[in-house]
């Protein structure tokens, strides 16, 4: 595959959601799998934009049919990533981005070893917290239930590849087109991409 499929994930309130959209808003060549979740739909969100929003008997009949990457349970809710968009996608030349957590990575990188796994993490604790209260979403326990979740989280970092610290917001940004670009540039995508011009050079 020419593509190469990208696992990012981070704990909740990291700005890991900001951080992709403006990824995909400043690079080329790169989408986002939209997975699919039993979890209701937010207000704003769109049903095939932000996930595919399904009941539980037909996420549960999708993953008994082996249609799912990587599948998992996250606060009561089951999140899952359908397989075969992204393989067409990856043969095409499409880079990819999988927004999951260390579970999914997990399944993911098992199946496709190939996956390129970014772990983004906050500078600190109490910015986290920050982070998300200024939400405005959450009632506190549920605020106290992620921060006990973004330690465990944060402890599988190293079964990451990459790791950037959202300290600044577009310092973090250039680290993750830093991590893409380098990926592009490497033998196996260039001898592919570059075949014709390779051809001339050498002959």
């Amino acid at each position: 595959m020419i593509g190469t499929l990208y696992i990012i994930a981070a704990p909740s309130g990291a700005g890991k959601t900001s951080l992709v959209k403006a990824l995909l808003e400043s690079t080329d060549g790169i989408e986002v799998s939209v997975s699919y979740t039993t979890r209701p739909c937010r207000q704003g969100e769109q049903d095939g934009v932000n996930y595919h929003f399904v009941d539980l008997h037909t996420f549960q009949h999708m993953a008994a049919g082996g249609e799912f990457l990587e599948h998992a349970e996250v606060f009561g809710n089951r999140y899952g990533t359908a397989k075969t968009n992204i393989i067409e996608r990856l043969q095409q030349g499409i880079d990819v981005i999988l927004e999951i957590d260390w579970q999914g990575a997990r399944q993911v990188r098992q199946a496709l070893p190939e996956a390129v796994g970014i772990f983004i993490i906050p500078p600190s604790r109490e910015t986290l917290e920050q982070r998300l209260r200024s939400r405005g979403q959450d009632s506190q326990e549920i605020i106290e239930r992620r921060m006990r979740d973004a330690v465990n989280e944060i402890s599988h970092y190293d079964e990451f590849d990459y790791l950037v610290v959202n300290d600044g917001f577009e310092t973090a940004l250039a680290e993750l087109r830093a991590i893409i670009l380098a990926r592009r540039l490497r033998m196996e995508a260039q001898r592919v991409k570059l075949n014709g011009l390779l051809a001339r050079l050498v002959s």
